[in-house]
């Protein structure tokens, strides 16, 4: 089996589950690759959390504030980084350059500068997998949906509708943090936050937004500070709602696609979701019933949805038996799977088995920067 030795950028919430994810590496089966987390990197080196990944990882024989020193370093060969949104020019551009394979945050660069330097360097080291998180398509109702997609069974598609909601800012009270100012997360707000999540399974299915009418929603325009820190201005957009005029790149088709990113959405935890309409099939799927696929096969005469009980019937085989239910966790590490896959490789297992890659990360750019024009003008903007 080929060992690849990992690093770990940033050592927050994402950083943690990722590294859960390398300890359930067992949990696969025939996956031909294993990551060893040999590096943790973060500029506060919380004595807490780092802590946490060296109980947990004896392999880390690095541990550092500074990022260059685990590019320098000859144990490391992949890195995945999650820093804040106005540090992914520096940080992801360095690593590209360093030959390190990386797995990187979304949105891949705070604004559409940020992501053609990204680019750049992507183009300057062919050598080097790059690939961007997401991890709701490798649940296994949007693996059935891309067989569906790969094989034309929707027929002439319709209408499209996806999207990704929660709840976490409906409280007004909630401190501000870096998401909620331009300077660290950029003008996208919650498009950049939220929106690869709505983008990754229709730009994996050729379905190309060729324009765009946005409304973007700022609700709750002030926060507290933090403790003590009076009320200041909250900057970024909390919600989004894309319209599109999209082209299915198989047949041609112009259809309907709507992209929802909401921060506040009463209700919803953390919500994916998407819905395909066609003249021969149709489907609705949400994290919200993970184990439920709702779908409308038309061959005439009257028509009935139905609800199909989701196996564990992931896109990377495991240890897990069919029988039993696919959760968040699970999603994550088949998404590392198929990071370590191409690492080993040099190509995905198959197309609805891969991570965003950087060329739809820059469409991804292409359409939140007309968005922004759109709402700022109250127009259609071509992407």
């Amino acid at each position: 089996m080929k060992t690849v030795r990992f690093g770990i950028i940033g050592l927050g919430l994402m950083g943690r589950e990722l590294a859960s994810a390398v300890s359930r590496w067992g949990h696969l089966e025939d996956i031909g690759v294993r990551p060893v987390i040999t590096a943790i990197c973060s500029k506060s080196l919380e004595p807490t959390r780092v802590g946490w990944f060296k109980e947990n990882f004896p392999t880390i024989t690095q541990v550092s504030a500074d990022y260059r020193e685990m590019l320098a370093s000859p144990e490391v060969d992949a890195i995945y980084c999650a820093v804040p949104h106005h540090l992914h020019q520096e940080l992801y551009t360095a690593i590209i350059r360093a030959g390190k394979h990386l797995l990187a945050e979304k949105p891949f660069g705070m604004d559409q500068a940020a992501n053609a330097a990204i680019m750049a360097a992507v183009r300057e080291r062919p050598d080097v997998v790059v690939r961007c998180s997401s991890e709701f398509p490798f649940f296994p109702g949007v693996q059935r949906i891309f067989h569906l997609i790969e094989t034309s069974a929707f027929g002439s598609i319709f209408e499209v509708n996806g999207g990704f909601l929660h709840s976490s800012d409906l409280d007004p009270n909630k401190p501000l943090n870096w998401k909620r100012t331009v300077e660290h997360n950029g003008e996208y707000g919650v498009m950049g936050d939220l929106g690869m999540h709505a983008c990754h399974v229709p730009f994996r299915a050729g379905w190309l937004p060729r324009n765009v009418r946005a409304v973007l929603s700022n609700i709750i325009s002030r926060r507290p500070a933090g403790i003590d820190g009076g009320i200041v201005p909250c900057e970024t957009w909390d919600n989004a709602t894309l319209l599109c005029e999209a082209a299915d790149a198989r047949s041609g088709s112009v259809f309907p696609l709507t992209l929802k990113m909401q921060r506040i959405a009463p209700g919803q935890m953390n919500t994916w979701y998407l819905e395909i309409y066609g003249t021969k099939a149709s489907v609705r799927f949400s994290t919200k019933n993970p184990k439920r696929l709702e779908l409308l096969e038309y061959r005439g005469g009257k028509q009935a949805w139905q609800q199909i009980d989701l196996g564990y019937a992931s896109a990377f085989r495991t240890v897990t038996g069919e029988i039993f239910e696919f959760g968040f966790s699970d999603s994550i590490l088949q998404m590392m799977a198929a990071f370590f896959h191409e690492v080993a490789t040099g190509a995905p297992l198959r197309p609805a088995a891969g991570c965003v890659t950087p060329d739809e990360a820059a469409l991804s750019h292409r359409l939140f920067t007309a968005a922004l024009k759109s709402q700022k003008n109250a127009t259609t903007e071509k992407v």
